[in-house]
């Protein structure tokens, strides 16, 4: 069985790295091999001569195969802005993603592909999450950071994701901000009006355990989308 899934979010800094990062250990927790990939990543550092991204260096430490730094994530820029700015004169190939997609798929049983910034951020001119998502033709797991606003910001997403045609395997809820009233009855509100399974609640943290991050999660359903099927 193989499996995919796009990870997108309501807006940057909500949460998906960390949401990623804990999908990979459930599903290894599963006895399943996992890989991730960030396509395009911004606000990336000179490591060992290339520039690299903290996020994607997460998921090269927790894949369960070793892999090349640029297997995880092609593009990867230096300035802190959105990608279609950051990348300059570089040609971000929608080919060269999808190519690498497909090369990280006969490695593990399922790849995480997480995007930048929120469903519609554009990664190039040309180019944004959701054409990612669409070309890579993966269900979409939505990551919704709980803080003011985000009621709006979970809704629109979903319905431009189902505008998009693609399946929604579920919802990640990421508790961003410690103090923020009301936390438990917007997180009922959108589990009543979000149309898809809520996958797992991530409470707050200042510092990660994934370890205790993917025992708050539960994809039930998993199997569903293997892309040797139809879904």
């Amino acid at each position: 069985m193989k499996a995919g899934f796009f990870i997108t979010g309501t807006d940057t800094d909500v949460g998906k790295t960390w949401t990623t990062i804990a999908l990979m250990r459930w599903f290894q927790m599963q006895g399943l091999t996992v890989v991730g990939m960030k396509p395009v990543a911004a606000g990336c550092e000179f490591q060992q001569g290339m520039l690299k991204n903290s996020d994607a260096l997460l998921m090269q430490h927790y894949a369960s195969v070793s892999l090349e730094y640029a297997q995880i994530n092609p593009y990867a820029f230096a300035a802190a802005v959105s990608p279609h700015v950051a990348r300059g004169d570089v040609e971000v190939s929608l080919t060269h993603i999808v190519d690498g997609f497909i090369d990280l798929q006969s490695l593990a049983d399922v790849v995480l592909v997480e995007g930048a910034g929120g469903w519609y951020s554009p990664l190039s001119d040309v180019l944004d999450n959701a054409g990612l998502a669409q070309a890579m033709d993966l269900p979409v797991i939505l990551v919704v950071g709980i803080r003011l606003g985000c009621i709006n910001h979970a809704r629109l997403t979903m319905s431009a994701i189902r505008q998009t045609g693609l399946s929604c395997a579920g919802w990640v809820a990421v508790q961003i901000d410690l103090m923020m009233p009301g936390f438990d009855g917007n997180l009922a509100f959108l589990h009543e009006v979000l149309d898809a399974p809520l996958l797992g609640v991530l409470p707050y943290s200042a510092n990660a355990d994934f370890e205790i991050l993917a025992t708050k999660l539960c994809l039930a359903n998993w199997q569903k989308f293997d892309l040797h099927q139809e879904n």
